[in-house]
């Protein structure tokens, strides 16, 4: 699958959500491949990416407004799995770390799930709707 012009926008949030929360998160010397930019990601993790930003944003839209009520643990686990997902799709010869539960997943990571959860939330709050 390739990324197209309108599934890049959402990925590039989910992207700097996620550059963001490691910044702001990971302890110690960052990995450049976690903070690489847009364009230096390869296929599939833009493609994973924009897949689960429309996961996180078709949960948001299902909820109506209630996930506002989730706590941040909530929402960074369901980052986490639909993550895992695409992951387990479009990967092979996976390390355990990649496969890792919420429970095993270090906090800086957690925290930055949590962060790209509530970035989506805020960029679907503030998305322009068409009647």
């Amino acid at each position: 699958m390739t990324v197209t012009n309108t599934e890049a926008q959402p990925g590039r949030i989910f992207r700097d959500a996620w550059i963001a929360g490691v910044i702001a998160h990971h302890p110690g010397e960052i990995k450049p491949s976690y903070v690489a930019s847009w364009d230096e990601l390869p296929e599939w993790e833009r493609t994973a990416a924009a897949a689960v930003y429309g996961q996180v944003a078709g949960f948001v839209a299902a909820a109506v407004g209630a996930t506002s009520k989730l706590s941040r643990e909530q929402k960074g686990r369901f980052v986490a799995l639909c993550w895992l997902g695409q992951v387990l799709a479009h990967r092979k010869d996976l390390a355990p770390d990649q496969v890792a539960d919420w429970d095993d997943l270090p906090e800086w990571r957690q925290e930055t799930d949590a962060d790209i959860f509530e970035a989506i939330e805020e960029a679907e709050a503030t998305r322009p709707r068409w009647s």
